[in-house]
């Protein structure tokens, strides 16, 4: 169906039915995705309160036809939170929506609305000496409701799970206006189709997300955090294996770092201190956690000296304090801003199996470089299969004469990625970038029932238009 313009009887409805301040027209800083590669379109802009308030706009959007784009922190990198459409629709900020609604200690739970900051939701659970262990490189700007809507991951999948994984219910607003109230905090429900699960991941297409609970965890009493440097990425497989084995369910970061991500440092944000004075080709971040008495840095130590007996691992530093292990992972949150300040060609979020990883690697490197001169900085979460595989020019050459080429970078790589049985978007999902992608990857039954599904609770297609569904 043609979505409508936002016309004035419309905009008047709005405006009569929600309380004073919600609806502007100040939509300057709601329009711009972060990196510049779309410009957005707005009719107005709208800041509710309230769930009801959410109710009220898409109960109006709906019966006037008129679409919808949801904004949560503005921090995704597909394109889902802003769009050039024609007729403009009206963006739905949840900023104001952001309370800490309760703390269950004895269930491990915490409710929150979505416009809530992943920081604050850290600090929150902190203070009640429980731990949420959802952490990315946006969580100061970031909001929940977005981590939710795209599943977000980040750098404790391994042993937490995606926020798919944390999330225990939602309430959310349907696209007819309709409130699906689903707060129970309870691991098991078996009751039918897993509507949770449908809207996490669904990033705004299928309704707004307005609160949730969240699944809490003890705070671990000992942390232990080491960077060794390793041969190759096979031996960071093995590696990983071997710690795994040693640490059982122990393990919360096994991170990659490439020598040319630590290049990248050192070109462009030299304050860094980096951990080895011989900058490595490859190393890894291995971060251990667990209760009172683990002895979890003598352990951890006891493992890579074995590790280094059997040619896993050259060089290892282990953190002996927290300043240290902030340093370890300073360096590799740095990574990604060291890549946007030298300006990449095509960048690529991508798993594979663990097992492929290296094989993909070499893989890919000799292809790219079957197309000219150019620079790989493969890096990320290994131990979910998680690589962040992005392709840059040479020293000294300007990305902007190379964009030509992105098409091809990028069909490389997906196609190897596809070829090893992969994922052509690991952890920030599809948007409106990756919507091609999808259709070109992604297995027609799926496809089929993600358009069936689109169909049957947004009829008039609102929500997000072009997202996932073209």
């Amino acid at each position: 169906m043609t979505l409508a313009k936002a016309s004035p009887e419309f905009l008047n409805s709005l405006t009569a039915a929600l309380p004073a301040g919600v609806v502007s027209d100040a939509t300057d800083g709601y329009l711009r995705e972060e990196r510049d590669l779309i410009r957005g379109t707005a009719a107005c802009l709208l800041r509710p309160r309230t769930v009801e308030n959410v109710a009220t706009i898409l109960r109006l959007c709906n019966q006037h036809s008129v679409g919808i784009i949801p904004y949560a922190g503005g921090t995704g990198l597909v394109g889902g939170q802003v769009a050039a459409l024609d007729p403009a629709p009206v963006v739905i900020s949840v900023e104001r929506m952001s309370a800490i609604r309760a703390i269950d200690t004895a269930n491990n739970t915490m409710t929150v609305d979505a416009g809530a900051v992943l920081a604050d939701i850290q600090k929150a659970a902190d203070d009640a000496d429980r731990l949420f262990p959802l952490s990315l490189a946006s969580e100061g700007s970031c909001r929940i409701g977005g981590n939710i809507a795209t599943n977000a991951g980040g750098v404790q999948v391994l042993r937490y799970g995606n926020t798919r994984d944390l999330c225990l219910g939602l309430e959310a607003v349907l696209p007819d206006g309709s409130i699906y109230h689903g707060l129970k905090g309870l691991r098991k429900d078996n009751t039918g189709f897993d509507v949770r699960n449908l809207l996490v991941g669904s990033e705004g297409s299928l309704g707004i997300i307005t609160a949730a609970t969240l699944k809490l965890f003890a705070k671990p009493a000992e942390i232990a955090t080491a960077m060794a440097v390793v041969p190759s990425p096979a031996a960071a497989v093995a590696l990983l294996g071997v710690v795994q084995s040693n640490l059982d369910g122990l393990v919360s970061g096994f991170e990659l770092i490439h020598g040319q991500g630590l290049e990248f440092l050192a070109e462009k944000l030299p304050d860094v201190r980096q951990p080895f004075t011989k900058r490595p080709e490859w190393m890894v971040l291995i971060e251990v956690a667990g209760g009172k008495g683990a002895r979890l840095n003598e352990r951890l130590l006891s493992t890579l000296e074995r590790a280094i007996e059997n040619a896993l691992v050259d060089d290892v530093l282990i953190a002996q304090n927290i300043q240290q292990r902030q340093e370890f992972w300073h360096v590799r949150e740095s990574i990604p801003l060291a890549n946007k300040a030298v300006g990449g060609i095509s960048s690529h979020d991508i798993s594979v199996p663990i097992s492929a990883i290296p094989e993909f690697i070499q893989t890919g490197f000799d292809a790219i470089a079957g197309l000219g001169d150019l620079r790989v900085n493969c890096f990320g979460h290994v131990g979910d299969g998680n690589l962040h595989y992005n392709v840059y020019p040479r020293a000294g050459q300007n990305r902007n004469d190379l964009l030509h080429m992105q098409a091809d970078i990028k069909d490389l790589v997906y196609g190897l990625v596809d070829k090893f049985g992969g994922s052509v978007s690991a952890e920030h999902g599809i948007g409106r970038l990756k919507v091609g992608d999808l259709e070109k990857y992604a297995d027609p039954a799926k496809l089929a029932m993600i358009r069936s599904i689109k169909s049957a609770l947004d009829p008039k297609g609102i929500m997000n238009p072009g997202v996932i569904v073209r």
